[in-house]
């Protein structure tokens, strides 16, 4: 009996920690087998341990300029689309306009929308208008897919906000520039920086948009999926892992700038 008690004190703790463990199985695997040292093409069966492909993780052809590709198509659809997706939020729940229902709900068509229609109807509309598929179109393509992201983001973090405080700010003989941004900028930023990396994740990964829109360009996802049908090479499963690593340690660092403020203002 105090097993089974033990373990109803402590079931949603283990239901959690299966959930985690379950999710960062596929990550584990593609760590593991980034040092595998495959026989012939394919990396889908352990062989032997080797650090070949860490000590040269471009030794693929175009497997760099794709990620080069990927990264500068994030970075820039991650600025555009949270600065106007802040831009849409603050809008949105600050000011009284016309349509801002009808906008609010449209706000929240493409995240409701399937991928490969929105896919198909951004390429639409690129081939009516003439343009050439390439960087530009996937750019613009990436923006529109994630503004809905940043917007809900951002959205929920301004309605949380207490007026007072900019309330305050003005009451101080603080303008409406000073209120903004020593008050409602750094109150909004924690929003702010959710969408931004939820957009830089989702434009980095997106494979769907990117195939309909890309032209003849080809970014990391695009780079994979057709290495698979040959056979997937180590330096993928590399690059895999050091993003991983890359974002684990940015939550750690996220996380222990945060307690220390927390402690701060304690």
């Amino acid at each position: 009996m105090p097993f089974v008690n033990w373990l109803k004190r402590n079931l949603v703790v283990i239901a959690g920690l299966l959930t985690l463990g379950y999710l960062l199985l596929p990550n584990v695997i593609v760590t593991v087998f980034s040092f595998n040292k495959p026989k012939g093409r394919f990396n889908y069966a352990w062989q032997r341990f080797s650090l070949d492909a860490w000590k040269d993780p471009c030794g693929v052809s175009d497997l760099c300029g794709s990620l080069s590709i990927s990264l500068q198509i994030a970075v820039w659809a991650t600025l555009g689309a949270t600065l106007l997706g802040t831009l849409i939020a603050f809008a949105l729940v600050r000011y009284r306009f016309r349509a801002r229902g009808a906008v609010n709900s449209l706000i929240f068509l493409p995240m409701a929308m399937p991928e490969v229609v929105m896919a198909a109807s951004l390429l639409t509309l690129f081939l009516n208008m003439g343009a050439q598929l390439g960087f530009w179109t996937i750019l613009i393509a990436h923006i529109m897919f994630c503004l809905s992201f940043v917007v809900t983001a951002v959205k929920a973090r301004v309605m949380s906000m207490d007026p007072k405080l900019e309330e305050a700010a003005r009451d101080l003989y603080a303008g409406p520039v000073q209120t903004f941004v020593r008050v409602t900028l750094p109150i909004a930023a924690p929003g702010i920086a959710a969408g931004a990396l939820l957009a830089f994740a989702l434009s980095f990964d997106d494979f769907i948009i990117t195939n309909f829109n890309a032209g003849s360009t080809v970014t990391f996802p695009m780079f994979v999926w057709g290495s698979a049908q040959r056979g997937t090479p180590v330096q993928i499963n590399v690059i895999g892992t050091a993003m991983f690593v890359v974002a684990v340690l940015f939550v750690l660092a996220s996380m222990v700038v945060g307690n220390r403020r927390n402690r701060k203002k304690a």
